[in-house]
């Protein structure tokens, strides 16, 4: 087999187009690869801006402050001097790239593109994730094609594009091309991109208002997505957009990496970054708060969560050692397999750390947490929620709110109670089921590095104590997060 240079020596020289650099993972990349390599050529950074000025100010004003922050009075020359920002729009052709001249220099500079570019909402309305999760793979797939030093594309999807609803372990290899998730039923792109055309237009003819468009086509992505055996619109569009990248395998040098269920950062560039709250904690910040205190999930289940740092290291790693002429072209980065984690446990240490360091409300209050309630099932999860919610409201109203304090704590047990069920709905289809995902080929891949490379960019994640990263690292940082969104809002 080949000797394969390095990491740091693979983008020695080398122009990268990274697409979705608003993205919480796409900051780490570039961060990764300035740190690993700082005599890499250029990064360009698909930003969605009006134009070139725009693009840089997005970037220099919104993107990269927490790097700011770190590399502090070194950081205008250690980042602009390598790094491109470029005004574009992957549901565009060209990737909405409006200067043909510009476009022409990335094309011939170009060695590796990174596709991030992603709408990661599970409830995203079916035309945006379409647009952007789907067709975005397509335009990228036509510009990569005309890339004329192309080495490597790296398309980011997700291990989610499967999901099966009872126990088993999901391999690294490909979906059903153009098919349902079962097999059972024909898939077609071009029908599905006729049928969300077709309901956008019934709907401006009926002068339906912004609220109802917006409404309808997160229903129809729902829709569409149980239809062909997918959890939700993220999910469903993702799929197609690796059905798209299979059909140009051999073509194009295209890998795909999975990563799971995407947590904050275990050491790089410091420990408990995080943006955005997703998931696993969208329940920790809530259940921190009080304002969750029911859940359907098995505490028997295995779930799959990796660092973000960990995915960039194992991005990196495929970047590097991804061997040329092989067949394998897929990958998934997680921990279900390699170093478990059960539900159960994950509740404990939430709740141990709440008990410890409660959470303070506006007033200066602290909350007082309980035991996770968790329930096994979505039909006990709905009983619970009558028993809790449903019947004291409407005894409530039973009764009549005759009082401004009536109505605040009913308004206070409404929200609680959609809050509540809007999020179990969301992602219980995470939580329930036993699956796991076999990382396999991306373990082969980490037995090809060297020394060296194993520790500029760890991506075991056998490595992970659960118990110290939840306690010390992962838990503080979503808090952290929640409070530092807090104080945007108020300003």
């Amino acid at each position: 087999m080949e000797k394969l240079p390095g990491a740091a020596e693979r983008f020695r020289g080398k122009t990268v187009l990274i697409t979705g650099a608003t993205g919480f993972i796409a900051k780490l990349v570039v961060e990764k690869i300035l740190r690993l390599q700082p005599e890499v050529k250029r990064l360009y950074l698909l930003v969605r801006a009006a134009d070139q000025v725009s693009a840089k100010q997005r970037v220099r004003s919104e993107i990269f402050q927490p790097l700011r922050d770190k590399y502090q009075t070194h950081f205008n020359f250690w980042f602009w001097d390598k790094v491109f920002p470029l005004a574009g729009d992957v549901s565009l052709t060209n990737l909405g790239i409006g200067d043909a001249r510009l476009a022409e220099d990335v094309r011939k500079e170009t060695y590796i593109i990174v596709h991030m570019a992603a709408t990661v909402n599970f409830a995203e309305r079916y035309d945006t994730a379409l647009e952007v999760n789907t067709m975005g793979v397509k335009h990228m797939i036509e510009f990569a094609s005309k890339c004329t030093n192309l080495e490597l594309v790296l398309l980011v999807s997700t291990a989610y594009v499967n999901i099966i609803m009872e126990k088993g372990i999901i391999m690294e290899k490909p979906l059903q091309q153009w098919r349902s998730f079962d097999g059972r039923f024909n898939l077609d792109l071009s029908e599905e991109m006729a049928f969300k055309e077709a309901k956008l237009k019934e709907l401006v003819s009926r002068n339906a208002s912004k609220h109802n468009i917006r409404n309808t086509m997160k229903k129809i992505g729902a829709e569409r997505a149980r239809k062909f055996g997918w959890a939700n619109s993220y999910t469903f569009t993702k799929a197609m957009g690796e059905m798209l990248a299979y059909e140009q395998k051999s073509r194009l040098p295209i890998v795909i990496i999975r990563p799971t269920a995407v947590a904050s950062t275990l050491n790089d560039p410091f420990p408990g970054w995080i943006e955005g709250a997703k998931a696993i904690d969208t329940w920790i910040s809530n259940y921190g708060k009080g304002q969750l205190k029911f859940f359907p999930t098995d505490v028997t289940t295995v779930i799959d969560v990796v660092p973000a740092d960990i995915v960039v290291n194992a991005m990196l790693s495929i970047i590097s050692y991804h061997p040329q002429g092989t067949t394998d072209f897929i990958y998934q980065i997680g921990s279900s397999v390699t170093n478990p984690l059960k539900i159960g446990k994950m509740g404990d240490l939430t709740y141990k750390y709440f008990s410890e360091k409660p959470f303070v409300g506006a007033k200066g209050e602290a909350v007082r947490v309980k035991q996770p309630n968790f329930l096994a099932a979505m039909s006990s999860f709905y009983e619970i929620m009558d028993k809790h919610y449903k019947v004291p409201l409407q005894d409530m109203l039973r009764r009549g709110l005759s009082t401004a304090e009536d109505h605040h704590i009913y308004n206070h047990l409404k929200r609680e109670y959609d809050f509540t069920v809007a999020v179990a709905e969301v992602y219980w289809s995470f939580t329930i089921p036993k699956m796991r995902y076999d990382d396999s080929k991306m373990q082969n891949l980490m037995a090809m590095m060297t020394e060296r490379d194993r520790e500029l960019i760890p991506c075991n994640t056998r490595v992970i104590n659960w118990n110290k990263y939840f306690m010390e690292t992962h838990i503080p940082g979503v808090m952290d997060y929640e409070s530092r969104e807090l104080t945007r809002a108020r300003i």
